[in-house]
């Protein structure tokens, strides 16, 4: 049986964070295995700029092929250069795309996104 690697976005404040960290060290502290990533914006504005419909196709096709290079991404995507830099620059410091050199991962199978009618 094969398991998903999902990674879970969703908007919340700095103090979700860290609940959500506690949670994960008392869990792990207490034997459990731990294995979860999760995203977290400050607002939902944000999110959705950073999760556009180009973006998420980026990540899709580097999910599937890999990406040795920006500039072949940019290449293979037919897109131009200097957006599709600023699209993976977006997505790295969000921790949705990922680099080792220069060559371009994202590892999730699945990406979650929740946004919670009830917090402010």
């Amino acid at each position: 049986m094969s398991t998903t690697n999902k990674v879970q976005v969703s908007v919340g404040s700095l103090a979700d964070m860290g609940k959500r960290f506690a949670g994960a060290w008392n869990r792990a502290a207490c034997g459990e295995a731990v294995d979860e990533t999760h995203v977290t914006f400050l607002d939902v504005q944000t999110m959705l700029d950073t999760l556009s419909p180009r973006r998420l196709e980026l990540l899709r096709f580097v999910r599937h092929h890999g990406a040795a290079n920006v500039r072949e991404l940019a290449q293979t995507l037919n897109r131009n250069y200097k957006n599709v830099h600023q699209d993976v620059s977006t997505l790295e410091t969000a921790g949705l795309l990922l680099r080792d050199g220069r060559k371009l991962s994202a590892p999730w199978d699945e990406l979650q996104a929740s946004v919670s009618l009830v917090a402010a």
